[in-house]
């Protein structure tokens, strides 16, 4: 089975590790990150991740529809962002699902990773079958000579926030809240794509953003305050998410207009990130009525930026 290795300081070397899908990063995985990473620090270890992909539902039920806060690639780069030093991503399949937990334990995180400190909550359950928990990794932690690390029940529920508190958050619209638990700004990352060029001719030219990953959580439709980096400036503007109700388009898109921006965007792969959700979309009579409500977004996103920023 292969396994894909991000950011490897040295294969060999002793690590202290935590296991989990770690969708979102959120506040509560930071804590557990911290703990790895002083863990390691003090042993003289190195910091680790082991992550599977795709998520487990998408494999072992049939047409799941789940949507996760982030590709598996804005995975990485937020946990190393957070300081750990090896990424590990375990391809989650139906041959894996039914790994014996001896078998998962000692050829993947003894001989292959050399783990020596495996930091993981109370709840943790692996195997087949998910039929081994944290007490019998504790015992093969003494046959194959590693520590593991209990996180209690306490210390999780102390941080009462969770993957599907903040999925159902951006479900509705509810963009602050998600913020808060995440502790950073939720962002989509896609590349620009020709459009239908109708914002141009209402004045408000806009950046269409396609996002190639089906399975990545986009929020409630409507209207947005957000922000970008292009060429290493950082740059604002609003966000319309939904189906063009006025001009009749079923498909749904994801346009973004910058403000004080004059730029050709097309090809260009931009991270977005979300502010303050503004409204809902809407369907008007007429394209000056849109117009007319595009410069009243553009006077609340305005305002919204001054006190932000």
């Amino acid at each position: 089975m292969n396994t894909k290795k991000i950011n490897i300081t040295n294969q060999y070397h002793s690590k202290a590790l935590t296991i989990g899908t770690f969708d979102g990063v959120h506040i509560g995985h930071q804590k557990i990150l911290s703990r790895v990473i002083e863990s390691a620090h003090q042993k003289g270890m190195e910091s680790a991740v082991l992550t599977l992909f795709p998520h487990p539902r998408m494999v072992l039920e049939e047409n799941s529809s789940i949507k996760l806060l982030h590709t598996i690639e804005e995975r990485i780069a937020l946990l190393k962002h957070f300081g750990i030093q090896n990424v590990i991503v375990k391809p989650f399949t139906k041959t894996f699902a039914n790994l014996s937990p001896r078998d998962y334990v000692k050829d993947i995180l003894v001989d292959e990773l050399h783990t020596k400190v495996i930091i993981i909550g109370y709840d943790h359950h692996f195997g087949k079958d998910r039929s081994a928990n944290i007490h019998d990794l504790k015992d093969f932690g003494n046959e194959f000579d590693f520590e593991v690390e209990e996180i209690t029940a306490q210390d999780i529920e102390n941080v009462t926030v969770s993957s599907t508190k903040i999925r159902n958050a951006l479900f509705e619209g509810e963009i602050e809240t998600a913020n808060t638990y995440l502790g950073y700004h939720y962002f989509i990352t896609g590349i620009v794509v020709t459009g239908q060029r109708l914002g141009r001719q209402l004045g408000y030219p806009t950046a269409n953003i396609k996002i190639r990953e089906d399975y990545k959580l986009i929020p409630k439709d409507g209207v947005y305050v957000v922000q970008s980096k292009i060429e290493e400036q950082t740059v604002y503007g609003m966000m319309n998410i939904g189906s063009n109700p006025t001009i009749a388009n079923k498909e749904r898109t994801i346009e973004v207009h910058f403000f004080e921006l004059d730029q050709k965007l097309y090809d260009c792969t931009l991270k977005i990130e979300f502010l303050k959700r503004l409204r809902d979309e809407y369907k008007f009579d007429s394209l000056e009525d849109l117009k007319n409500q595009l410069k009243k977004d553009e006077d609340n996103a305005l305002a919204v930026l001054k006190d932000l920023v």
